[in-house]
C-alpha cells in the first residue's frame, strides 16, 4: 500500500518513513538518495527550479514522484543524475556528494550506479536490440563484470533480461529497434537500465504513451526485476492512477519549496 505523503507533512518528512522502519531504528540503513537544502536555477538571475529541503528514497524503496508538466521533475532527476550540481545543498546518491565530484567523476558514478528508463526510451536505432540492452556495460567495468557474473557474459545477461521482459524471441531479436512497437521498445529501454543491477532505477514518464493494461503490465516486469536486483525504484509521472502501487507516493509540490514560492517554474533553456 503506497503512503501519500499528502498535506500536513512537511518537506523533511519525506523519507521519514522507510519500509515501516522510522528514524528512532537503532540501525538505520543509509539512504541511496539523500536530497539536503538543495536550491538549483539554471542561470544565476534565472527563477529558482528547485529547492528542496529534504528527500530520501531507501536501499529497495519504490518511490513515485507525481507533478505537472513545467514543474521541475525533469530538473530533479539531473541532479540526481549529477548531469547538474546544485548552488546550494547537497545531493547524496549511495553516500556520495556529487557536487564534491568533477564532471568526469560524475559520469562514471552515473554510469556505475544509475540505471535510466527515458520518456523517449532512447534507443540506438543502429544497434541491434541486445546491442542497445549490452549499452551500459561499455561505459560500466562495474556493471559488466555484475553482468558476467550473472550470467557468465554481458550477452547472456541481456538475454535474460529480455526473456524476463517477454522479448527474447528470435525475431524479436533480430528486428531493428525502429519497427518495434512503443511496447516492445519500453521493455528494451528497461532492459538496459536494469543490466548490470545499478543500486538506483529512475523511470522518467515511461508509461505515458501505454493504454491502462499494458501500463499494468509493465509495471509488473520492472517491480519484478527491481526486486530481484534489489534497486531502488524513483518512477516520475503524472499518472495519479499509478500511484498506489508503489511504497510511497509524493507530490513534487510538496516538496519543491520553488513551485510553493512561485506557482510556476522555471524551464530548462
Amino acid at each position: 500500500m503506497a503512503k501519500d505523503e499528502g498535506a500536513g507533512s512537511s518537506a523533511s518528512d519525506h523519507g521519514a518513513v522507510i519500509h515501516g522502519a522510522t528514524r528512532s531504528d537503532s540501525a538505520p540503513e543509509q539512504p541511496v538518495v539523500d536530497l539536503t537544502g538543495v536550491r538549483f536555477a539554471w542561470r544565476g538571475e534565472s527563477p529558482v527550479v528547485v529547492e528542496v529541503e529534504r528527500f530520501r528514497v531507501a536501499p529497495g524503496e519504490r518511490v513515485f514522484l507525481r507533478g505537472p508538466s513545467g514543474s521541475g521533475k525533469s530538473t530533479l532527476l539531473s541532479l540526481l543524475a549529477g548531469v547538474v550540481t546544485p548552488q546550494r545543498g547537497s545531493v547524496r546518491v549511495l553516500g556520495r556528494d556529487l557536487g564534491a565530484l568533477g564532471a568526469a567523476a560524475r559520469d562514471r558514478f552515473r554510469a556505475d550506479h544509475i540505471g535510466f528508463i527515458f520518456q523517449m526510451f532512447n534507443l540506438i536505432p543502429y544497434l541491434s536490440v541486445v546491442e542497445n540492452v549490452c549499452l551500459p556495460c561499455g561505459f560500466s567495468a562495474r556493471r559488466s563484470e555484475v553482468a558476467r557474473r550473472a550470467a557468465g557474459s554481458v550477452g547472456a545477461e541481456a538475454l535474460r533480461l529480455l526473456d524476463h521482459l517477454d522479448m527474447a524471441q528470435g525475431d524479436l531479436l533480430r528486428r531493428p529497434v525502429t519497427e518495434l512497437s512503443v511496447g516492445q521498445q519500453q521493455r528494451v529501454a528497461a532492459a538496459r537500465a536494469l543490466i548490470g543491477a545499478p543500486e538506483l532505477v529512475i523511470a522518467d514518464e515511461p508509461t505515458s504513451s501505454l493504454d491502462a493494461e499494458r501500463r499494468a503490465a509493465f509495471l509488473d516486469l520492472l517491480f519484478r526485476e527491481c526486486a530481484r536486483e534489489k534497486a531502488s525504484l524513483l518512477f516520475v509521472s503524472h499518472d495519479a492512477s499509478l500511484a498506489a502501487r508503489f511504497d510511497r507516493a509524493i507530490q513534487f509540490g510538496e516538496i519543491n519549496r520553488a513551485m510553493a514560492a512561485s506557482g510556476t517554474v522555471g524551464r530548462q533553456p
